[in-house]
């Protein structure tokens, strides 16, 4: 009758902490045979396994000389090997041994006759399993191979525990994916949701004071256009958050081949009517192939900025491309009164703002270069400012082709 292993006193938290590995039925792996077949060299066994038990079994995450994934714990060598606290289990003749004279792995065709097994114990001091080895004739280990099956048995654990940390960075970066999309939803359907109500406050308003401007004293009428002010005020910052929450979506477009000619007068238009402008391209690239919705809003965000925050009447805007062998570079440069140094690397933080109104009188919300920032990384590239007070500023910024 085969002696049954003792169940270790902690064995509920023993297997808890075992789960938490999600070795169990994996499919092989070479660093872990590998080891197994070290361990047969070195200790000169035909039968080298990493074995580790569940509840009801051994399984073998590898099997050097056997053909076997698992056995009944019941007679599991390695179930008696993890209660053993006095360095490696060894058994140099298990048919001596009255705890496997009669196990039918020793009385079968397994004819396991030598077993020594060295504890793969985690940080927390449980042991999981073992690294051992086993032969088909009575055997013993000198104290060098001994010392080497304890030292390959930690290896065996540091590429248990580097699974485990990576399953669990892998578990938090999706976590983190998935709350950064629900935070990015939320923040789309409030602003969306806010948005009509805003439009709402600042066209009432403004009908106010056209029927009823007659009737209302100055000092009214400066409240109600406060309100307006307020209220667009407001909704440009919904139209920021939109945005911003939006770009993760401009990525999805697949690239074009885009005129660099044709973009810039496109951009130069879209601001001539209102302002006095000139955009000049100088590249001796005639075309990029990049993401045209993309590069699109990136140019407009930066052109934006510098009409709104420009010192001067006529407002002139250089645009140049170049490429290298993985990225097309960029950049923007204008005759404004240029960042100071010490706000270069704000500019581009979320809700940071370093100038109290534009030229038009209008508080900006930090939210525009904070997009432009995250659409270029997410194209694979960097974007940064170089400026002088008085010399106007030049953005760089790099796509990846």
């Amino acid at each position: 009758m085969v002696t049954p292993p003792d169940i270790p006193e902690n064995e509920t938290k023993r297997l808890k902490n075992l789960e938490s590995y999600n070795i169990l039925d994996t499919l092989p792996e070479t660093d872990y045979d590998n080891i197994t077949a070290i361990a047969a060299e070195i200790c000169g066994t035909p039968i080298a396994l990493i074995s580790l038990l569940d509840n009801k079994r051994q399984w073998f995450k590898s099997h050097h000389g056997v053909d076997i994934t698992e056995t009944p714990k019941e007679q599991s060598f390695c179930a008696h090997a993890i209660n053993n606290t006095d360095g490696v289990f060894i058994v140099p003749d298990t048919r001596e041994d009255f705890r496997f004279h009669d196990n039918p792995l020793v009385t079968g065709d397994s004819n396991a006759i030598f077993y020594a097994g060295a504890q793969l114990t985690s940080k927390n001091g449980l042991p999981l399993g073992t690294l051992c080895v086993m032969d088909h004739k009575p055997n013993v280990l000198n104290e060098g191979q001994i010392k080497s099956l304890s030292a390959l048995s930690n290896q065996v654990m540091n590429l248990l525990e580097l699974r485990k940390n990576k399953f669990l960075l892998e578990k938090t970066l999706t976590d983190l994916e998935e709350k950064n999309h629900e935070l990015e939803r939320f923040a789309y359907i409030a602003a969306h949701d806010l948005k009509s109500p805003l439009i709402n406050i600042s066209s009432l308003a403004e009908i106010f004071i056209t029927d009823y401007k007659l009737d209302i004293d100055a000092e009214g009428l400066k409240l109600l256009e406060l309100i307006m002010s307020s209220a667009d005020s407001l909704r440009d910052l919904v139209d920021g958050l939109l945005s911003y929450s939006r770009s993760d979506g401009l990525l999805k477009e697949g690239k074009a081949t885009i005129d660099l000619q044709e973009l810039t007068t496109e951009i130069a238009q879209l601001f001539n009517s209102d302002h006095h402008v000139k955009m000049v391209l100088k590249s001796s690239l005639e075309t990029v192939r990049v993401n045209k919705t993309a590069i699109h809003h990136i140019l407009m965000n930066l052109v934006s900025n510098a009409i709104k925050y420009s010192d001067k009447e006529d407002v002139l805007i250089e645009i140049n491309a170049q490429e290298s062998n993985t990225h097309y570079k960029f950049y923007i440069k204008d005759n404004g009164p240029g960042i100071d140094l010490s706000d270069q690397t704000k500019i581009f933080k979320l809700f940071t703002k370093v100038a109290n109104q534009d030229k038009f009188g209008q508080v900006g919300h930090g939210i525009g270069l904070a997009t432009v920032k995250k659409i270029v990384e997410k194209l694979g590239g960097k974007i940064s400012v170089t400026s002088e007070l008085g010399q106007g500023a030049t953005f760089n910024f790099s796509i990846k082709k």
